[in-house]
């Protein structure tokens, strides 16, 4: 099973629930766009496994760079040990029994990142690249770690076609979150010293056995630890260009009643100081993003604790603003990427009822509604000039589609790319500013096409007058049929499409979206229950 930066949400939001009781708002209007460029897609293949991948929203940033090279991991065809260790190993959902490698795609040309040695044996995963062609990511080591009886990890980073261990503060693990374009590096590290309610061996199922996790910033060849808030454990995930990292912290060592360990606030480390962000009144919040002017998105426990009350949060550089309460139009209840200019995308309730993507700016929501035909989407990723990829969900079975929203309009990224690719999109992470999109897609033949056991990393590429000369590429823009369906009333049950689908209840539908949200974000609960 593969996971990285939201492993407290494992464990700590694993009942989250979506609010309930919505105050009407207006919905802000769009202005349609009905033309749309095409895509070629391209398929990184795999190192001769079934499945390969670019990691989802939350897990770190910087999958695709500047420079149109994307980062992953994909299966080789040797099978995985049984004390690998699901950090690094696993694939998508944990069900790919082979050892995965860590791979960067530039240019049509594939290269296996490899791993530390034992390379043919251990795991790797890339999070993040930068526009130097720096890789950061995770390997395991092959060494076994006594308490837990699997494969240590080490932060790792590639750099010209070397692999470079990171090292830890003197404990057994470490890993990274994101890179920079300065080669700084953000991540964890254990160190020896042991910890009843360590960060990282509580996300592992339990907090005996563990050390204290750190939070650390690499930069020319030192791992500088960022402190805490008062407790002793801290977690960095994002580092964005000015060399400040995001991150979470214990503020104490006294473990609440609710939740059964220490308070834990976000926080946003700048020039040696560790800033408390706080909560929204809970004893829990995390980031799930950090764009380079410094604000910072995540979920917080409200006063309480109580299961369901989480709520999306943006640090604006001076409070954090609670997104749910404090919007117009609708309400947020999920905060998973936000741009340099401020804008943030998620999930949000409307006030007709509907759980709809959405943009939200200046303290505004817009509802981007789903393709034609559908109940519910989330926006998953946003670039700077507002282009918005995410996934939209049937009403009547458990189909998921990926989308773009641009200028007021929703497309099926399907009928974007070439018909005859032999793909079928069913996950978009990342678009970067030049409107290239990461994600993942299924080979024809596939037995499940939403099962992340035999997806292939692809990356759709514009044909664009930023992309000329592009081969496969169909210049000419075209209608989006299918495009945004911007319904006024509540979530309603349309007739069944065929005998094999079943009319599901606005209730149903829902739990098939936290199902989706939770395989791609907290998929690491049961990587130990070997």
């Amino acid at each position: 099973m593969n996971t990285r930066t939201w492993m407290a949400l494992v464990c700590l939001f694993a009942a989250l629930a979506l609010p309930v009781g919505i105050a009407a708002q207006a919905n802000l209007s769009q202005d349609h766009k009905s033309m749309h460029d095409q895509y070629t897609l391209i398929d990184i293949g795999t190192f001769g496994g079934p499945a390969s991948f670019v990691n989802p929203v939350g897990n770190g940033a910087g999958t695709i760079s500047s420079r149109r090279a994307a980062v992953g991991a994909s299966s080789t065809s040797i099978p995985s040990a049984p004390n690998s260790n699901g950090f690094v190993c696993g694939g998508l959902d944990g069900s790919v029994p082979f050892v995965f490698h860590a791979f960067h795609w530039q240019d049509g040309v594939e290269t296996n990142l490899s791993a530390l040695p034992p390379a043919t044996d251990n795991c790797s995963d890339a999070l993040s690249v930068n526009a130097s062609g720096q890789i950061a990511g995770t390997s395991e080591n092959g060494l076994i770690d006594p308490v837990l009886g699997t494969k240590e990890i080490r932060a790792v980073l590639w750099d010209d076609g070397e692999i470079k261990d990171l090292g830890t503060f003197g404990g057994n693990y470490s890993a990274a979150g994101q890179i920079n374009n300065r080669g700084q590096v953000a991540g964890f590290a254990l160190n020896a010293i042991p910890d009843p309610f360590s960060m990282f061996a509580t996300v592992l199922g339990g907090p005996s056995g563990g050390t204290q996790t750190r939070a650390f910033l690499w930069q020319n060849g030192l791992m500088q630890d960022l402190g805490t808030l008062g407790g002793n454990d801290a977690w960095g995930i994002f580092v964005n260009e000015r060399g400040q990292v995001a991150g979470y912290s214990y503020t104490n060592s006294v473990p609440n009643a609710t939740t059964g360990f220490p308070t834990t606030d976000p926080f946003l480390w700048d020039k040696g100081r560790m800033i408390d962000l706080g909560t929204l009144g809970g004893t829990l919040a995390v980031p799930t993003a950090l764009n380079n002017r410094g604000q910072i998105i995540g979920q917080s426990n409200l006063p309480g604790d109580q299961p369901g009350n989480v709520d999306p949060f943006l640090w604006d550089g001076e409070k954090l603003i609670d997104l749910y309460k404090d919007t117009i139009g609708g309400h947020p209840i999920t905060a998973n990427a936000i741009n340099d200019t401020g804008d943030v995308v998620g999930v949000s309730v409307f006030p007709n009822g509907n759980f709809d993507a959405y943009l939200w700016r200046d303290g505004a929501v817009t509802d981007l509604g789903t393709l034609a035909g559908d109940c519910a989407s989330q926006a998953f990723a946003i670039n700077s000039g507002g282009q918005v990829v995410g996934q939209s969900y049937s009403c009547v079975s458990n189909t998921v589609r990926t989308f773009l929203w641009e200028s007021g309009s929703m497309v099926d990224l399907n009928t974007l790319i070439p018909p005859n690719s032999g793909f079928q999109l069913i996950e978009v992470t990342a678009i970067s500013d030049q409107g290239e999109i990461a994600g993942d897609a299924v080979p024809s033949g596939c037995a499940n096409p939403n099962d992340a056991a035999c997806g292939h990393a692809c990356l759709l590429v514009p044909c664009d007058q930023n992309h000329p000369g592009l081969e496969g590429c169909d210049y000419d823009p075209v209608e989006a049929t299918a495009a945004s369906d911007r319904r006024t009333g509540r979530i309603t049950r349309p007739p069944a499409a065929d005998a094999n689908e079943t009319n599901l209840s606005p209730a149903e539908i829902m739990t098939q979206f936290r199902s989706v949200t939770a395989r791609r974000n907290y998929r690491f609960a049961t990587s130990l229950a070997k």
